[in-house]
């Protein structure tokens, strides 16, 4: 052997690789690449994660700060910590478990995601993520691998309810968004108690920037582009940026039989008009960008009496936020037009829990990428138009995320599904990218 080579070799032993692939915990040549997830088992658990908080017509509720929520969490806990994670709970609520690596100095690799669920909601929207993260550290268990860094999986609390544990992991969990009251129908300070959290004192469970070496996500699509296009992996570039407003009409409630329609203040006629022109707002420019009333509520609601309130719930959705106030200012500006016309008065509310748009961190993005070509599976890059947790993470550590296929694109609804074969590729790159990361 040349001596240059044996340099080298005696180098890459030292820290844990050969010229054959990675060194497991005796020292033994390992072949990072060959090591594949347990497909069945990640199915077998999200099956059994999806009896917590499932009602008698089989629907899930397993809704942030519920009973459902808070035995889901302990259930996931002890699987942690028979995979030897020993698992915490932060001030915030968020589980997080950790691996040592063979080098106690360098920043850990953080995976993860959330269990919690929207009202009648999917088994497999964060659940997926979640369990593949616990999935990673089973594989490193069985085959006896130690990494290079320290490994964290974390799961957010309440990600559906507005990001609130990772918000608070980054130090961007403000009091009024603790004050907000949760789908649970307890206010965020009350949920956060009730699985275990400390509200009072979220400063000393703050991350910052530098604490995390990288934070990777996997999670079903949510939508239907990578089923349609026939594509097995989604890298995502960015997560876009959501601004949600509470629009109130005022108008005047009156006899309906009475009031001629040129003297009436129809707060409902003034709503819909304003609907229309979000809707030609958002499609007015090119590009990604989505907006919608979700919500209407009317008062009094009654056959007879002209409306006289009402309230809309405006979201926006783009990659850029600068767009996305653009898009608003001139929603505010058509509403001014319909409220002189209408004879009602029309103010806007932005909502506390509003999230900006996140890129995801570009070497990470080809990370993603090459661990899926080296597996054989088909790319496709592409933004998220659903929020995540990550979109969090990304204030202080690289970001990146891993989707995969949701049939039909349902996502959101007790049909969601991801097939076993989808979940599995997706949890192989994820394990074939922390293996990546971990060896620069």
């Amino acid at each position: 052997m040349r001596r240059r080579t044996f340099i080298k070799n005696a180098t890459l032993t030292g820290l844990g690789i050969t010229t054959f692939g990675l060194l497991d915990s005796n020292g033994k040549a390992f072949f990072g690449n060959n090591l594949k997830v347990n497909g069945q088992r990640i199915e077998t658990r999200i099956n059994e994660l999806a009896k917590f908080g499932r009602d008698e017509a089989g629907h899930g509720y397993r809704v942030a700060y519920t009973k459902g929520d808070i035995e889901g969490r302990a259930w996931f806990m002890q699987l942690m910590k028979d995979a030897g994670l020993n698992p915490i709970v932060d001030h915030g609520g968020n589980i997080i478990g950790k691996r040592k690596g063979k080098k106690p100095s360098l920043k850990p690799i953080a995976f993860g995601s959330h269990i919690d669920m929207v009202p009648d909601g999917g088994n497999y929207d964060g659940t997926l993520g979640s369990l593949s993260a616990l999935e990673v550290i089973e594989v490193l268990n069985e085959n006896r691998m130690v990494t290079e860094h320290p490994l964290e999986v974390i799961i957010f609390a309440n990600e559906e309810g507005g990001l609130i544990g990772s918000r608070a992991m980054v130090g961007q969990l403000t009091d009024d968004g603790l004050k907000q009251i949760s789908q649970s129908g307890l206010v965020m300070a009350d949920g956060i108690k009730a699985i275990g959290g400390n509200p009072d004192d979220l400063k000393n469970s703050i991350r910052k920037k530098g604490d995390i070496h990288s934070f990777l996500e996997l999670h079903i699509e949510q939508g239907g582009i990578l089923e349609n296009e026939n594509f097995q992996i989604g890298v995502v570039e960015g997560i876009v940026g959501i601004l949600d407003c509470e629009i109130t009409i005022e108008g005047f409630a009156n006899h309906a039989g009475t009031t001629p329609m040129k003297l009436r203040k129809d707060a409902l006629l003034a709503a819909s008009k304003l609907i229309i022109e979000v809707n030609e707002v958002i499609n007015s420019v090119p590009g990604n960008q989505v907006g919608t009333v979700g919500k209407i509520q009317v008062q009094p609601g009654a056959y007879n009496v002209v409306p006289g309130k009402v309230a809309l719930g405006l979201e926006i959705r783009d990659l850029s936020w600068d767009k996305i106030e653009m898009l608003f200012s001139e929603i505010e500006k058509r509403a001014a037009t319909i409220s002189t016309d209408t004879k009602t008065t029309i103010t806007f509310m932005r909502e506390a829990s509003f999230s900006k748009p996140a890129l995801t961190n570009k070497s990470l993005q080809q990370k993603i990428n090459e661990s899926a070509n080296s597996l054989g599976l088909k790319t496709k890059f592409m933004q998220s138009g659903a929020g995540h947790d990550s979109q969090q993470m990304a204030t202080i550590a690289p970001v990146g995320m891993i989707f995969v296929p949701s049939v039909g694109g349902i996502s959101h609804s007790h049909k969601e599904f991801t097939k076993t074969e989808d979940m599995t590729n997706g949890a192989n790159v994820l394990l074939q990218t922390i293996l990546s990361v971990d060896r620069e």
